[in-house]
């Protein structure tokens, strides 16, 4: 059932962002009297699954769900419609427009893509307002759960101020600007230090089983007791452990060095169970061992009600959300260029990291949150814009960047010429699709 959860999030997301991407390129043509030929969501290479021709345009839904697009006349695209071309311009084509119409037309998808994300932040603020723990509530600093951030200088215990001069109030930004920052600003013991990320930090983050860098510290919960062990009559799920060997145990990452200065003792122990406290015995094994699973994830208000860390909610209103909604859309389109920077930088690694469909899938939940769905929706709406634009022809970008010349010189590429550069894009982006889904068949093959 949760696979079909996180396939119809995905296959809905998908399906919105490329029917309103494509339609960014319809309306314009529509309104310069530019012929349409086909829109399509998915492609649809021998056959399609649904068909309807409405006026001179056909509308259908592909069998491959790859992308979308619409097939315009007199535009050279993915389809190298080279018999159209030959003929001669008709008034109603593509390359028969102004240059500043054609402009518009390759514009429109990604400026869609943009404006949705925009709208769906705004949409989010408004609706479900902000809720977070501040950077701040951390008072006995973060548990670096990463053997990279470790090897890196970092210590649990640490509270990070800032990264590479810029304060951290959220304490979820934390992971993000650790893994794109250079310079972390630290208090330890009462003293500022800096501790400094190597460049390949992002590859060496990658190549560690566990991806997250650093999480909230949280009490030491019980998730399950195994039935071998020693402590099976003392332990139960969801208990927590306040004490052990008559010292408080507040975090769970203190447990690991407790339980090794005590191997093959038993020792006085005290849980919280039910909300109340109980005395207890229990039983660690010659490799310091307790027989048990932890720590069991609490939710985050939980966490409140225990008194350990206090949620932040703010509420909007319709005109308040719209800033904040903004201001959340230009952090995101940011840290998105950002990513992509160092992807493209090969000392980073980077790379390694670039996923294909089944990273995309693997981002929804198994169970079905409408906030989720729309945040990941606007993430991606993002993502679309950003690689669109960029300057392959076959993407948005190639052909921008063309007209971009044509308009400046005065001279038109010649069609053979941008027949040629159309080959070379989609053969960069069948490159990129095998490298992206390369890496997500490596990463499912080798975890």
């Amino acid at each position: 059932m949760e696979i079909l959860i996180k396939l119809s999030q995905f296959l809905l997301s998908l399906s919105l962002l490329i029917i309103l991407h494509e339609l960014g390129h319809f309306i314009p043509a529509k309104l310069f009297k530019t012929r349409v030929e086909k829109f399509y969501l998915f492609f649809d290479i021998k056959f399609s699954l649904f068909k309807k021709q409405i006026g001179e345009t056909v509308y259908g839904i592909g069998w491959l769900p790859l992308g979308g697009y619409v097939k315009i006349s007199g535009m050279i695209d993915e389809s190298m419609d080279t018999e159209q071309m030959a003929l001669p311009p008709q008034p109603w084509e593509f390359r028969s427009k102004p240059a500043w119409q054609r402009l518009i037309i390759m514009l429109g998808g990604v400026t869609v893509n943009f404006i949705l994300a925009f709208l769906i932040y705004i949409g989010i603020t408004f609706a479900y307002g902000d809720m977070y723990i501040s950077n701040s509530e951390a008072k006995d600093g973060v548990w670096v759960t990463n053997p990279a951030l470790v090897k890196a200088g970092l210590r649990t215990g640490d509270k990070i101020i800032a990264v590479d001069g810029r304060k951290i109030e959220h304490f979820h930004d934390l992971s993000e600007a650790l893994i794109m920052g250079k310079n972390v600003a630290v208090e330890r013991n009462g003293n500022m230090q800096t501790v400094s990320l190597p460049d390949n930090f992002i590859s060496s983050i990658l190549d560690q089983d566990k991806k997250s860098t650093v999480e909230l510290r949280i009490p030491f919960v019980i998730s399950d007791v195994a039935a071998t062990s020693p402590n099976k009559d003392m332990l139960k799920t969801k208990d927590i452990v306040t004490s052990l060997d008559n010292q408080p145990l507040r975090y769970a990452d203190e447990m690991e060095a407790r339980l090794n200065a005590l191997k093959g003792k038993t020792v006085p122990a005290m849980v919280k169970r039910d909300g109340k406290e109980i005395a207890i015995s229990l039983k660690v094994s010659d490799s310091g061992k307790l027989g048990i699973q932890y720590p069991n994830r609490l939710p985050v208000d939980n966490l409140e009600k225990l008194g350990i860390y206090k949620i932040s909610r703010e509420e909007y209103g319709f005109f308040e959300s719209i800033p904040v909604g903004l201001e959340r859309g230009v952090d995101e389109l940011a840290k998105y260029g950002r990513q992509l920077k160092a992807i493209f930088t090969p000392k980073t690694g980077a790379y390694k990291g670039v996923g294909g469909f089944k990273a995309i899938f693997d981002i929804f939940p198994e169970s079905w949150s409408w906030e989720l769905f729309w945040n990941i929706t606007a993430l991606l709406s993002i993502m679309l814009g950003v690689m669109n634009l960029l300057p392959i022809p076959a993407l948005d970008g190639g052909h921008v960047m063309f007209l971009l010349y044509e308009m400046i010189s005065g001279r038109k590429p010649s069609d053979k010429f941008l027949e040629r550069a159309q080959m070379v894009g989609i053969f960069l982006l069948l490159a990129l699709l095998l490298f992206a889904n390369g890496n997500d068949i490596y990463k499912w093959i080798t975890k």
